[in-house]
């Protein structure tokens, strides 16, 4: 990811007042990190599994923050109970920035990813959770405000999933 992208999907986070972020760092979209940290309109909390990650975004929703998770893709799959159980079941929103590992417009992808990009769409209709394909920082702002309010709207997640440009 590049810098100016970063800062970029930073910035659009802060304005959909998104103040809360559970993460397992991952190569794709790591350059996020350090301008999260910059800022300390955030609240961080690393984590040592995607599951974790979403267990602890849950309770900082029901505490009333507003959270995201930040995540490679293959943690969506290591999440999935966790997703199901706590976000869509019991209704909390949180909003998922997902690298979107193994997709056909996945920069880095090899065929250790393959398999896991093919799989992560229908994983995520399968659990029920919306979703957009982000392929560049275009319009980023809008589009994060737009699943910060899907979120709420549904009272489940929604997953932001990041791949072309993103993985540069």
């Amino acid at each position: 990811m590049k810098p100016e992208s970063a800062e970029k999907l930073v910035a659009a986070l802060k304005a959909a007042a998104i103040d809360f972020v559970t993460y397992l760092p991952e190569t794709r979209l790591s350059e996020i990190l350090s301008v999260l940290k910059k800022d300390n309109s955030f609240t961080l909390v690393p984590v040592a599994s995607e599951a974790e990650a979403v267990g602890i975004a849950a309770g900082a929703s029901l505490g009333g923050k507003q959270p995201a998770v930040y995540m490679e893709g293959t943690g969506l799959f290591v999440s999935s109970y966790n997703l199901l159980t706590l976000g869509e079941r019991y209704g909390v929103p949180m909003l998922l920035l997902v690298s979107y590992i193994g997709s056909m417009e996945d920069r880095r992808s090899t065929f250790l990813y393959s398999h896991y990009g093919t799989h992560m769409v229908p994983q995520l209709q399968a659990l029920g959770i919306e979703h957009e394909i982000l392929r560049n920082d275009d319009e980023i702002d809008t589009k994060i405000k737009n699943a910060v309010r899907m979120m709420h709207g549904l009272k489940q997640p929604v997953a932001l999933l990041f791949t072309g440009e993103f993985t540069v």
